[in-house]
């Protein structure tokens, strides 16, 4: 990608006053855009954050979508975990009707969420808000959490469920209810759900289930496994899980390529 490529404006803007409750705006070259809204993973803990999708942020705004790069207090900071964690993605989605009303021209009409991991689960969760300022056109799911109550039981994620919501599914059954991409179906919005053959941190299964759970319940869900991906393929952007990514996104919204 040469620099012609590389976006013309990018601004950090706040939507709190944690160091957290930020994110980084990236706008290609010229026109009004379709947004990507990245939420990234590590298990809603810190010290992971949204640095780690800066190779497919670069590559996104080069195919010419706007990406609203989002950060989200973690558990391990103040006001992480429930229900900061979640209400600051909430905010944080909405906050770009905020950026259009100062006059940032991004299309609201065509805001993508694009969650890897933990952050899968923050996308759907936020697809499935109805009292959204910013309703998503769609979400893309990769590599995702989608049945927390299931993921606890088999010690995925290293006890970083309990750690977010604040105890298990039989302690805090409410609040796995209440975040579980699984038990929001239906969402009413398309999904992308990706999944690489060799993901060794979440299980196939659990990601077959959703999507054939969604599907039955009427929801517009796709299901694409690529066979030789691993758990973190999608934040290399010459990798199957971005190209699968890519081409839903210019079936989707289209593009304008610099």
């Amino acid at each position: 990608m040469g620099k012609a490529d590389m976006p013309s404006k990018a601004h950090s803007y706040y939507y709190g006053v944690a160091d957290s409750q930020a994110g980084e705006l990236y706008l290609p070259l010229a026109g009004k855009p379709a947004v990507v809204v990245l939420l990234h993973g590590g298990y809603w803990r810190m010290p992971w954050g949204r640095d780690q999708w800066l190779p497919v942020m670069e590559d996104l705004v080069a195919r010419g979508y706007a990406v609203w790069n989002l950060g989200y207090r973690r558990v391990g900071e103040p006001g992480g975990g429930w229900p900061g964690t979640l209400d600051d993605v909430a905010q944080g989605v909405d906050y770009l009707a905020e950026l259009v009303a100062q006059g940032v021209a991004i299309d609201l009409a065509q805001v993508v969420l694009v969650g890897h991991s933990a952050g899968a689960q923050l996308a759907l969760w936020a697809a499935a808000r109805m009292e959204a300022r910013v309703r998503p056109l769609a979400v893309a799911a990769v590599a995702p959490a989608l049945d927390l109550v299931a993921l606890a039981a088999q010690g995925e994620g290293r006890k970083a469920l309990a750690a977010l919501l604040g105890g298990t599914p039989e302690e805090v059954p409410e609040r796995y209810q209440a975040a579980s991409p699984l038990a929001r179906l239906p969402l009413g919005v398309p999904q992308l759900v990706i999944h690489g053959g060799h993901d060794e941190d979440l299980p196939l299964a659990l990601t077959r289930n959703y999507v054939a759970l969604a599907q039955a319940q009427g929801d517009p869900a796709k299901l694409r496994i690529i066979p030789e991906a691993d758990h973190m393929d999608c934040l290399d952007p010459a990798g199957g899980m971005h190209a699968a990514l890519c081409d839903w996104l210019m079936e989707l919204c289209g593009s304008e390529r610099a």
